[in-house]
């Protein structure tokens, strides 16, 4: 008796549903990013803005994505592969929900809306590993058995996917996102990046640094963010997430004030 961890062992059915999944994942979560940019762009005033109820009370998009990943994972449980096409309606649920869900990730950690500042831009890394995660589970990488015949074996095995989890996620909550994603394939990747230097604005850094380890601060904020690579992801993060309210605001007064010194005297 095996326990497989990939698609190979399902059926045609359960390799739809996660195509279904992987897909209507991304195109929701690009969806509601870009439906967002355009709600606050003047460029067009006609696309529909967010909704409250009658007493003015904005109802986050995550509500609608926590139910909707509800209902389609319920389904997903209770339904087996001969019940086509209910099972891929359900992937279809799931995955449009935690579109939605991912798009406000910021929102869950700091339980405020920050949405258009520099800390709603973890939404996007999220949502880039979330998807790299399903892309990942669709092609079969995670497809390692354990063989429940040996209680020793199966416990082993249970204990090094256990380390191999803890290393992925302190490479995440250092920001060493790519190592992190690579360590879910290459483990030792994710082992080597949760011994590195985290990043100064990582939640890693937050914890363990600043007033408790000013140093180790001091060297991270040296290291990062004047890097080549740092910039294009920020770039990156600012092409799928938007410009932050901050940065709109310094562009607005940086316009005004060459238009005064423009205007003749």
């Amino acid at each position: 008796m095996t326990i497989d961890l990939g698609t190979s062992g399902g059926g045609e059915a359960v390799r739809t549903s996660v195509l279904i999944l992987f897909a209507s994942f991304l195109i929701s979560f690009l969806f509601i990013r870009t439906s967002a940019r355009l709600m606050r762009s003047p460029k067009v005033p006609w696309w529909p803005g967010s909704v409250q109820t009658e007493g003015g009370l904005h109802i986050h998009h995550l509500v609608f994505g926590i139910v909707l990943m509800l209902v389609g994972g319920t389904l997903g449980f209770s339904l087996d592969e001969s019940q086509s096409p209910w099972i891929e309606i359900a992937a279809a649920a799931f995955g449009i929900g935690a579109g939605l869900t991912f798009d406000e990730f910021a929102l869950w950690v700091h339980l405020e809306d920050v949405y258009w500042s520099d800390e709603g831009r973890q939404s996007v890394d999220a949502a880039i590993i979330a998807i790299a995660f399903v892309g990942l589970v669709l092609t079969g990488a995670f497809s390692a058995k354990f063989d429940t015949d040996s209680t020793g074996l199966l416990i082993a095995g249970i204990v090094v996917l256990l380390i191999d989890i803890a290393f992925t996620l302190i490479s995440f909550a250092k920001f060493r996102l790519l190592h992190g994603m690579a360590g879910l394939l290459i483990p030792p990747l994710a082992w080597w990046a949760s011994f590195r230097l985290a990043k100064p604005n990582s939640p890693w850094a937050k914890r363990y640094y600043g007033e408790r380890n000013p140093e180790k601060q001091a060297r991270a904020e040296a290291r990062y963010g004047n890097r080549r690579i740092d910039r294009f992801k920020e770039r990156m993060r600012e092409a799928i997430g938007g410009l932050t309210t901050e940065e709109i605001e310094q562009k607005r007064k940086a316009a005004e004030a060459k238009a005064a010194e423009a205007k003749p005297k």
